[in-house]
Order: structure tokens, then sequence, then C-alpha cells
């Protein structure tokens, strides 16, 4: 009776481990099938209205990359929670604005760069969060400071609602909150942010680490001199954050980067597997063409 008993019990502890490597082997082939559907869903008017209206960035994107940019936005939408935090109530427009911009670093990167991040609490307006942190005379402080945005290693991201208006209206001024937290979701993905997102090869590695040292220390010196930085100077902060906001100039002043750091514009194109100069200056040739045709063509 012992034997039957410790069969039996053998046999459920079986079933049950074999039903859990089943899940798991499908559980990529399951999120392959529902972004799938996903993405094959018509995209909506009304939000096709809205980046048009509020994210000058979506009409300087070329025709294939505001396709894969729609694509992304449906399963970034469906993927993750929204919480209005502050009396807010987040409305399907305010979505569709996050999303779109957070999508902007992954378009040809893999979309479950993103997958850590779970929700996004959106305030009307800059926030206050506890803080405890250690001066560099080693005083120890305690107490609130306000925010645009923050970016939690929980999955978390927390953003202003005005500030990610403000980021999206403006694409030219090198500060954008949404990019700036989600470039700290993509580098949190192997553990503590600390300026280095994962990525493979011994030698990509090395020459990110070098040009990247270089950059920052540059932008150290010019801060300490008091001459003209060439990137925000909150990126003198710590190596996470120089890797966000020369995230944010990379996708809102690519001429001026690729100008001025030629090496950090080449290693966060490799990085991110875009080129942002090259959308602008399609743009700016589309442009161009449909002023100069004749008004029967341009309709």
């Amino acid at each position: 009776m012992e034997s039957l008993s410790s069969l039996l019990a053998l046999g459920a502890l079986l079933t049950l481990l074999l039903s859990a490597a089943l899940w798991l082997i499908t559980t990529p082939l399951r999120t392959a099938l529902r972004r799938r559907r996903l993405a094959n869903q018509p995209f909506p008017a009304e939000w096709r209205r809205l980046l048009q209206r509020r994210m000058p960035a979506w009409r300087r994107l070329p025709p294939d990359l505001q396709r894969r940019l729609r694509r992304c936005i449906r399963i970034f939408i469906a993927e993750k929670r929204f919480v209005g935090c502050d009396g807010l109530v987040v409305s399907e427009d305010m979505k569709v604005l996050i999303a779109a911009q957070a999508c902007l670093l992954v378009l040809n990167r893999p979309l479950d760069d993103l997958a850590d991040v779970r929700e996004i609490l959106l305030y009307p307006s800059a926030f206050a969060v506890q803080r405890r942190e250690t001066d560099a005379s080693g005083v120890e402080h305690f107490g609130p400071r306000v925010h645009l945005g923050e970016s939690s290693a929980r999955g978390q991201v927390v953003l202003a609602w005005d500030a990610v208006l403000a980021g999206a209206a403006d694409p030219d001024d090198g500060h954008n909150v949404v990019i700036h937290e989600f470039a700290h979701q993509l580098d949190q993905q192997n553990g503590e942010a600390n300026g280095a997102p994962p990525m493979r090869g011994a030698a990509r590695i090395a020459r990110w680490a070098a040009v990247m040292g270089a950059a920052y220390a540059l932008l150290n010196q010019q801060v300490a001199a008091g001459e003209p930085p060439s990137l925000d100077p909150y990126g003198t902060h710590s190596p996470a954050e120089f890797f966000a906001v020369a995230s944010e100039s990379f996708f809102e002043r690519p001429h001026a980067l690729a100008r001025e750091l030629p090496e950090l514009y080449d290693a966060l194109r490799e990085y991110y597997r875009a080129d942002p100069v090259i959308w602008q200056m399609t743009a700016l040739a589309s442009a161009t063409t449909t002023r100069l045709r004749p008004p029967s063509l341009a309709r």
C-alpha cells in the first residue's frame, strides 16, 4: 500500500513538473502568436491623428518605421499596465503617446528588451520621492526630491504627464522624459543601471566602455570648467544618467551629437540599430519634394 502511495505521489510530481516545463517551453510561442494578432489589427485612425498632431518625431519617420512603430504601440499598450496617480485618470491618448515615445528605443531592437516593464505610473505633473543620499563629504541626507520621471528595477516607470507632453511636442531640444526613463530600463536588464546595457561580444563591450567612458569624462570636464556642455549636464551624476541623457540627444539632436561626439553617436547607433540622422534627412527630403510638386501632383 505504501508503495502504491509513493508511486501515485511520484506520478503527481512528474505530472506537475511536466506541466511546468511545457508551460515554460510554450510561453514564447504563445507570446509570439498574441503579438502577431495584435500587430495585424488595424491601427485606429484617432491614434494616427493624435501622433500627427502631438508628436512631430512621428512625422519624421520613414513609412516602414512608422508601420513598425504602429505595431509596437499596439503590443506595448496591451502588455503594460497604466496607473493614474494623484487623481489622474489615464486616457487612451496618454497610453498612445507614452508607448510611441518608448517604442522609439526598440524600433530595431527586440521588443522583449522592455519585457521587464510591467507598469507605468502616471502623475499629472512633477512628483516628490523620498530619497536617502550621501553627499561628497560623507554626510547622509534624507528627504523629498522632485522628479519628472523615475525608473525602477522592479519593473515600474514613473512619469509626469505634463513632461511627457512637453517631450513629445519638441523633438529637437534633447529632453524627453520617456526616452530617458526607458533608456534606464534597457540599462537595468542586467541588474542595477550602470550605463552598460547588455550586449554580446567582448570587443563590443570593450569598445562601448571606452567610448562611453571618454565621453562621460569629457562632459564632467566641461561642466567643471564652466564650458558649454556637449550633453545635458545631468549626465554627470553617474554613468547610468549619462547613458540616459546621451540616448535623449541621440534621438532628438542626432546631427549635433554626430558632429560633436561622432564616436558616441556611432556607439549608440550600433546599440539601437537605428540612425536618426538618416530619419531626419529622409523627412526633410520628402517635405522638400512635396513643396516642389505642381499643385496637380501634390494631392
